[in-house]
Protein backbone atom coordinates (compact mmCIF):
# COMPACT_ATOMS: atom_id res chain seq x y z
CA UNK A 1 0.00 0.00 0.00
CA UNK A 2 1.48 3.32 -0.99
CA UNK A 3 0.22 6.87 -0.63
CA UNK A 4 1.22 9.46 -3.24
CA UNK A 5 0.81 13.23 -3.16
CA UNK A 6 -0.31 14.59 -6.54
CA UNK A 7 -0.99 18.10 -7.77
CA UNK A 8 -4.04 17.57 -9.95
CA UNK A 9 -6.01 20.69 -10.83
CA UNK A 10 -7.96 19.61 -13.91
CA UNK A 11 -10.30 16.75 -14.67
CA UNK A 12 -8.37 15.79 -17.81
CA UNK A 13 -5.12 15.39 -15.84
CA UNK A 14 -6.93 13.35 -13.20
CA UNK A 15 -8.18 10.97 -15.90
CA UNK A 16 -4.65 10.61 -17.30
CA UNK A 17 -3.33 9.81 -13.81
CA UNK A 18 -6.00 7.13 -13.27
CA UNK A 19 -5.30 5.60 -16.69
CA UNK A 20 -1.54 5.59 -16.13
CA UNK A 21 -1.68 3.95 -12.68
CA UNK A 22 -4.28 1.38 -13.71
CA UNK A 23 -2.07 0.14 -16.57
CA UNK A 24 0.58 -1.18 -14.16
CA UNK A 25 0.39 -4.91 -13.50
CA UNK A 26 -0.13 -5.86 -9.87
CA UNK A 27 -2.37 -2.91 -8.95
CA UNK A 28 -5.26 -4.19 -6.83
CA UNK A 29 -7.09 -0.96 -6.04
CA UNK A 30 -6.75 2.80 -6.54
CA UNK A 31 -8.40 5.52 -4.46
CA UNK A 32 -7.96 9.25 -4.74
CA UNK A 33 -9.00 12.12 -2.50
CA UNK A 34 -9.59 15.17 -4.71
CA UNK A 35 -9.51 17.68 -1.83
CA UNK A 36 -6.08 16.72 -0.51
CA UNK A 37 -4.65 15.33 -3.75
CA UNK A 38 -3.62 12.04 -2.16
CA UNK A 39 -3.78 8.82 -4.15
CA UNK A 40 -3.62 5.40 -2.47
CA UNK A 41 -2.38 2.50 -4.60
CA UNK A 42 -2.75 -1.04 -3.23
CA UNK A 43 -1.00 -4.01 -4.79
CA UNK A 44 2.37 -5.48 -5.59
CA UNK A 45 3.83 -2.65 -7.66
CA UNK A 46 7.11 -0.77 -7.95
CA UNK A 47 6.20 2.64 -6.51
CA UNK A 48 9.22 4.61 -7.83
CA UNK A 49 8.38 3.51 -11.37
CA UNK A 50 4.79 4.72 -10.92
CA UNK A 51 5.99 8.07 -9.58
CA UNK A 52 8.43 8.43 -12.49
CA UNK A 53 5.57 7.95 -14.98
CA UNK A 54 3.26 10.30 -13.05
CA UNK A 55 5.88 13.08 -12.96
CA UNK A 56 5.54 13.32 -16.74
CA UNK A 57 1.85 14.23 -16.21
CA UNK A 58 1.85 16.21 -12.93
CA UNK A 59 3.88 16.78 -9.76
CA UNK A 60 4.03 13.53 -7.76
CA UNK A 61 5.74 12.55 -4.50
CA UNK A 62 5.82 9.42 -2.36
CA UNK A 63 4.36 9.99 1.11
CA UNK A 64 4.27 6.49 2.63
CA UNK A 65 4.84 2.91 1.57
CA UNK A 66 3.46 0.11 3.76
CA UNK A 67 3.44 -3.65 3.50
CA UNK A 68 -0.07 -4.97 3.99
CA UNK A 69 -0.28 -8.62 4.97
CA UNK A 70 -3.50 -10.51 4.22
CA UNK A 71 -5.29 -11.86 7.30
CA UNK A 72 -4.36 -15.41 8.20
CA UNK A 73 -7.02 -17.98 7.54
CA UNK A 74 -7.63 -20.66 10.13
CA UNK A 75 -7.80 -24.16 8.66
CA UNK A 76 -11.15 -25.79 9.22
CA UNK A 77 -11.13 -29.26 10.77
CA UNK A 78 -11.92 -31.95 8.24
CA UNK A 79 -15.13 -33.84 8.76
CA UNK A 80 -15.11 -37.58 8.12
CA UNK A 81 -17.07 -38.63 5.08
CA UNK A 82 -20.40 -40.28 5.72
CA UNK A 83 -20.68 -43.90 4.66
CA UNK A 84 -23.94 -44.67 2.95
CA UNK A 85 -24.81 -48.33 2.40
CA UNK A 86 -27.36 -49.36 -0.18
CA UNK A 87 -28.96 -52.82 -0.16
CA UNK A 88 -28.12 -55.01 -3.11
CA UNK A 89 -31.30 -55.45 -5.13
CA UNK A 90 -29.85 -56.48 -8.45
CA UNK A 91 -26.60 -57.39 -10.14
CA UNK A 92 -24.79 -55.36 -12.71
CA UNK A 93 -26.07 -55.20 -16.27
CA UNK A 94 -24.47 -58.16 -18.08
CA UNK A 95 -25.51 -60.65 -15.42
CA UNK A 96 -29.04 -59.48 -14.66
CA UNK A 97 -30.68 -62.28 -16.64
CA UNK A 98 -29.04 -64.83 -14.29
CA UNK A 99 -30.57 -63.42 -11.12
CA UNK A 100 -33.99 -63.21 -9.59
CA UNK A 101 -34.75 -60.43 -7.13
CA UNK A 102 -36.72 -61.30 -4.04
CA UNK A 103 -37.98 -57.93 -2.77
CA UNK A 104 -39.22 -59.04 0.65
CA UNK A 105 -35.80 -59.80 2.08
CA UNK A 106 -33.67 -57.64 -0.27
CA UNK A 107 -31.55 -60.57 -1.35
CA UNK A 108 -30.73 -62.01 -4.73
CA UNK A 109 -31.05 -65.63 -5.64
CA UNK A 110 -28.96 -66.93 -8.56
CA UNK A 111 -30.52 -69.71 -10.57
Amino acid sequence: KSVLQLSVHEERIRKKVWATVSKFSGVTSITMDDKTGKMTVVGEVDVPVIVKKLRKICNAEIITVEVVKPPEKKPEPEKPAEIVAFPVTHFSYPYQYHSVVVEESNTCVIM
